[in-house]
């Protein structure tokens, strides 16, 4: 799903990726941070930029789609 992005992105790629705007892509990572890994998107520092691994983005994605089915 995923294949052509980078092994690790930017948040500003992450969102792109999910289609998502720019304060809500820093809202995941700070939802993930907050609440100490039980929601929101894994991430990790770079020195002082947040990255994300592609693993984590489909990680995510996965989450989501199981507390959310599509409606059969």
């Amino acid at each position: 799903m995923f294949e052509d992005f980078p092994s690790v992105l930017t948040v500003d790629q992450m969102g792109d990726a999910l289609q998502i705007g720019r304060t809500r892509a820093y809202a995941l990572t700070a939802e993930w941070e907050r609440t100490h890994g039980k929601s929101g998107m894994p991430f990790f520092w770079c020195g002082h930029q947040k990255r994300i691994t592609r693993s984590a983005l489909l990680w995510y994605v996965e989450q989501c789609w199981a507390q959310n089915p599509p409606a059969a």
